[in-house]
């Protein structure tokens, strides 16, 4: 009897240091865990670099065999000891912490995979955990509600945007491919162009020659300053909309379809148009 219960004690312990963070062994094991994830990174990024000697070429493998095994160990003893181990298998930081290991594995057979270990990166959001920072995940809880609740109005932009590129496009190519030489080959080209000139990137591989065609270029150059804000606008506005529906947000009243935000005075889903019969005699307490 005394074995399992010994067993036990030594499973809540590492439960204690590995999930949590308010003892000063729990403290130094994330602290430990945060360095070997930079360092992690920091050396998949340096080894992907041409000119390296042979001799570091191995000692960074040497190293990153020593890290995958660290984390594999990490992740079995998180299983080991959880209390629910299936419910922190299938968990955001279950997937993560899985796919942290698997990629030096998979490069065995498939050698370009093993670069995939740059997902560790995801592993970094602990720091909010071990830092108590969790004022930086409310905010960023709100800011993916709201960058969620403007999806659609996204997607219409968006749609928007496709139709004018590609318009943009076919204009420049009927202006541009009768000229002698011209870059403006075919429709898709001079969609490519639209696009690299609308988004402001502007890699120079190809351009007009013709007057109307640098007129029409100096058109989409301005046209892209105005809608690569757009998004933005739309975002900013349902995160302030956001910000002041959910200042008291355990009372605050959502569409029953959607979940979003809304106020009193609301009859219809600003996000999905759903009609909410809203209380008339519900107040804030």
């Amino acid at each position: 009897m005394k074995r399992p219960e010994k067993l036990d004690e030594i499973k809540a312990r590492v439960y204690r240091i590995i999930f949590y963070s308010d003892t000063p062994a729990g403290k130094l094991f994330d602290v430990t865990l945060l360095w070997a994830i930079v360092l992690s990174i920091l050396l998949v990024i340096v080894e992907s670099m041409q000119g390296i000697a042979p001799l570091w070429k191995k000692v960074f493998e040497v190293l990153e065999y020593v890290f995958t095994a660290f984390f594999t160990i990490e992740y079995l003893c998180r299983i080991w000891c959880s209390k629910k181990p299936r419910e922190y298998i299938f968990s955001f930081f279950g997937i993560i912490d899985l796919l942290a290991t698997l990629p030096l594995y998979i490069g065995w057979f498939f050698g370009p995979v093993r670069y995939l270990m740059i997902v560790r990166t995801f592993r970094l959001i602990r720091v909010f955990r071990v830092f108590k920072l969790f004022s930086f995940l409310e905010e960023g809880d709100r800011l993916m509600r709201s960058l969620m609740y403007s999806s659609r109005k996204i997607m219409v932009f968006f749609l928007f945007v496709v139709i004018m590129v590609i318009s943009l496009g076919t204009l420049m190519y009927m202006v541009e491919s009768t000229v002698p030489g011209s870059q403006f080959r075919d429709i898709p080209s001079s969609i490519y162009w639209a696009v690299v000139t609308m988004t402001t990137v502007g890699y120079g591989d190809i351009a007009p020659v013709t007057h109307i065609g640098r007129i029409l270029s100096m058109l989409v150059m301005l046209l892209g300053y105005t809608i690569m804000a757009v998004p933005t606008g739309i975002v900013s506005a349902q995160f302030i909309h956001d910000r002041h529906l959910f200042d008291d947000e355990k009372y605050s009243p959502k569409c029953p379809e959607c979940g979003c935000p809304m106020s009193e005075e609301m009859n219809y889903c600003p996000h999905c148009g759903t009609a909410v019969e809203q209380d008339k005699n519900h107040h804030h307490a």
